[in-house]
């Protein structure tokens, strides 16, 4: 870098790539390659920023016409030295003002340090939540009034429903899921049926065994573990399907041809449930005590015959209308939760598999909170 005066002639000797700066009276001549090229030499960067932080800090006026070479790189180690504003008093070459202009005119903000965690912001989470849990909520009602309205019509003109269609789902949802819910409700039994023996026998009270399994088991775990393997196979399924049309663009075509969703989607798979879901119940209930017999008689040397000549005495018929009234409210809510999710999926993969979860998890637990309410309500009348 050289330094020399406002006056001195631009005959002066100017920089060189040797000695691209030299300070004289108060004006810094820079001069030589600037480029990344020159400035890739060992040693080279920290030698020119030593050099201009030294003018920079002088508070000298700077002469650029001695620059051979200059590029980005370049421009920008001065501007850096300049502490990224322009001098008062600045010599321009050909071109370079414009580059500097450019550097002034981008000039990168100060970066902002990243806002701390809220003391709050798990109350901000759980209001999120509930917000989505209304929201979601409010469709599922909105889905039952149109879904009402939709069977209404069926049962006005039965000629032009989707009777295919609810023949289909009834053999998916239901044929096709009497292997599981048989494995799983005769393994329920047993288990269930081994535990309660080793409690009763304790006491003396084996003959107490067939009016727990059978209370226990075709009032309360007959129809919520069909509802949860039906909400974990069918509705799964359900969302899964109606989430692949989505991304297929099968819905919006429907939508063109004046094809209802409601009536030719949602309308089969619920009414499918609604008439599979208290079979499947009677279907794991009888299952599981079934195992439980068979547990019993192993264990306590209870026989089969004695079995189920009391089972009539302890399970009452209320107690099965109380497991099929469960089935097929189950069974509708399945199948609205599954349509749902179903058709809030997104057109891509990600949003595929995070719908097909959220249904299968939001099923399961709404089975859950509903058995609730019926045990509550079951118990404040008397049943």
């Amino acid at each position: 870098m050289h330094c020399y005066s406002d006056d001195m002639p631009h005959s002066a000797p100017l920089a060189t790539a040797a000695a691209p700066f030299r300070h004289e009276g108060g004006v810094c001549h820079v001069g030589g390659d600037w480029s990344v090229l020159a400035l890739a030499e060992a040693g080279e960067v920290e030698r020119r920023c030593a050099a201009l932080a030294r003018a920079a800090k002088d508070g000298a006026r700077w002469d650029m016409h001695g620059i051979s070479r200059l590029d980005t790189i370049g421009a920008l180690l001065i501007w850096q030295a300049w502490g990224e504003k322009m001098p008062e008093r600045v010599r321009w070459g050909a071109g370079q003002q414009d580059v500097f202009n450019a550097l002034a005119m981008n000039k990168g903000e100060t970066p902002v340090a990243p806002p701390k965690a809220e003391t709050w912001s798990w109350v901000r989470a759980m209001g999120s939540a509930v917000l989505r849990a209304a929201e979601n909520g409010r469709a599922l009602l909105i889905m039952l009034g149109q879904l009402v309205l939709d069977f209404g019509a069926m049962l006005r003109r039965p000629r032009l429903g989707p009777w295919r269609e609810i023949s289909a789902q009834v053999y998916r949802t239901g044929a096709q899921a009497l292997g599981i819910t048989a494995l799983v409700g005769f393994l329920i039994g047993v288990v269930l049926s081994y535990l309660s023996a080793q409690q009763l026998q304790m006491f003396g009270a084996d003959r107490f065994i067939v009016r727990l399994l059978g209370v226990s088991i075709v009032r309360e775990l007959g129809p919520v573990l069909a509802a949860i393997l039906v909400a974990g196979r069918s509705g799964s399924a359900i969302t899964a399907q109606i989430g692949v049309m989505r991304v297929t663009q099968e819905l919006d075509a429907m939508l063109v041809m004046g094809i209802s969703h409601g009536q030719r989607l949602i309308l089969p798979r619920v009414v499918a449930l609604a008439v599979t879901m208290p079979l499947l119940v009677l279907w794991t209930s009888a299952m599981a005590l079934l195992g439980g017999m068979l547990a019993a008689q192993a264990q306590l040397g209870v026989s089969a015959q004695w079995f189920l000549q009391s089972l009539p005495d302890a399970i009452t018929l209320t107690n099965y209308w109380i497991g099929m009234l469960k089935g097929v409210t189950f069974g509708i809510l399945i199948g609205l939760i599954a349509c749902h999710f179903g058709l809030r999926i997104q057109p891509n993969t990600e949003s595929l598999g995070r719908g097909t979860t959220t249904s299968v998890v939001t099923s399961i637990t709404g089975v859950i909170l509903l058995d609730a309410v019926y045990a509550v309500i079951f118990s404040t009348v008397g049943i």
